[in-house]
């Protein structure tokens, strides 16, 4: 259920590496939640970074919220890039298992698979 990418660049790098496969996708960003960086404000003690993307389609998700309204509870994408141990990574939920488990209308089967080829390759192109 998970796609996760190990990556030979910093976090800072990759952060801004999946930005830029993102909008070369034609998807954008509606917020970066730097979760790192907010722990941390908190008084939290923790030693790793995490951005955490929402990325959106709006084309592919005008369709999914076509075919069953209830399903704007799992969007948009988040894609993180994070450090564990050290080494920095790429990941996501992939929404084909994440929507198939939501739903079963062919119709947002198909678009959660269009989704899920892009956003894999965002990753891919980022790390």
């Amino acid at each position: 259920m998970y796609y996760i990418v190990d990556s030979n660049k910093s976090f800072t790098q990759a952060s801004a590496a999946l930005e830029s496969a993102v909008i070369s996708h034609g998807y954008g960003i509606l917020h970066v939640h730097d979760l790192g960086t907010t722990l941390r404000a908190k008084g939290m003690a923790f030693d790793e970074e995490c951005k955490i993307f929402e990325v959106c389609n709006p084309g592919q998700a005008a369709k999914v919220l076509s075919i069953d309204m209830r399903l704007n509870m799992a969007l948009p994408c988040c894609i993180s890039v994070f450090t564990e141990q050290g080494k920095t990574k790429i990941g996501l939920i992939k929404p084909m298992q994440m929507l198939s488990a939501l739903s079963q209308d062919a119709g947002l089967i198909q678009v959660a698979q269009e989704v899920e080829d892009t956003t894999l390759q965002m990753v891919d192109e980022a790390k």
